[in-house]
């Protein structure tokens, strides 16, 4: 069940919607980020019909969700340039997600900065090797996933791979790269000898686009573990089209339990 079918059954509540958690769309005992999150952004989108475009997402991941589930959103302020919302989704195990949202337009300003180089050595799309598939969790058949960079012996706390989501047919652009932007296992997995149980805790993504678009639907998402000491992993996230752009940066806290 695709988030475009998810969110045409929503069931409208006082300061949002009810729906339920796909089963395809979990990974483990609760809701794939990336999935809850966009239900999350959709509710504070659905507040106003005249909003600037999404610049910026704080998200913490608070507790399991899965099956029916509430997502509600509130306006925190609205000023001349920035909208902030947040927005909450709840099951019958309480509180499972927490967001604030930053919405703002354009302002003239004199300084322009782009660093924010794609990785070296990245592999085109149309040339790159698909990752076999049935690999991972259940939410990753919603996906195409393919080697971003030359495969290496060599163990660095690294993932880069080029997603394309299967059906976004209808999403909003902000709320579909949403969706995508947390596909990714943490980087250091490919220190781990074999699978462990991870969790996200908090994640912050920064947009660097009010428009986020990429020839064929191909985005290159990197993720570099900088830090792994008892339990508590961190990272750099970043985006970028197919054709290298900067779209999105980011960073998350992970709970590795192994």
């Amino acid at each position: 069940m695709s988030l475009p079918d998810t969110l045409s059954s929503l069931r409208p509540i006082e300061g949002g919607f009810a729906t339920a958690i796909p089963e395809d769309w979990m990974q483990g005992r609760t809701s794939y980020g990336g999935f809850s999150a966009a239900l999350a952004l959709e509710a504070a989108r659905g507040l106003a019909p005249d909003l600037p475009p999404l610049r910026s997402a704080q998200v913490s991941f608070v507790g399991p969700l899965s099956g029916e589930v509430e997502v509600r959103a509130r306006l925190l302020r609205r000023g001349r340039n920035a909208s902030w919302i947040s927005a909450e989704i709840t099951s019958e195990a309480g509180v499972g997600l927490t967001a604030t949202f930053v919405f703002m337009g354009p302002v003239d300003s004199a300084l322009h900065l782009h660093d924010a180089p794609a990785p070296t050595g990245m592999i085109p799309p149309e040339q790159a090797v698909p990752l076999p598939e049935g690999k991972g969790a259940g939410f990753t058949r919603h996906f195409e996933r393919r080697w971003a960079l030359p495969r290496s012996e060599e163990k660095s706390p690294e993932v880069v791979w080029w997603l394309r989501l299967k059906d976004s047919e209808g999403l909003d652009p902000m709320v579909a790269l949403l969706l995508t932007a947390d596909a990714l296992p943490p980087g250091v997995m490919p220190m781990l000898d074999g699978w462990v149980p991870v969790s996200s805790m908090t994640w912050i993504v920064n947009l660097l686009t009010p428009l986020p678009v990429s020839r064929d639907g191909w985005w290159l998402l990197r993720a570099a573990g900088n830090y792994a000491e008892k339990g508590c992993s961190s990272q750099d996230m970043a985006i970028w089209d197919a054709d290298g752009n900067a779209v999105a940066t980011g960073m998350q806290s992970i709970a590795i339990f192994g």
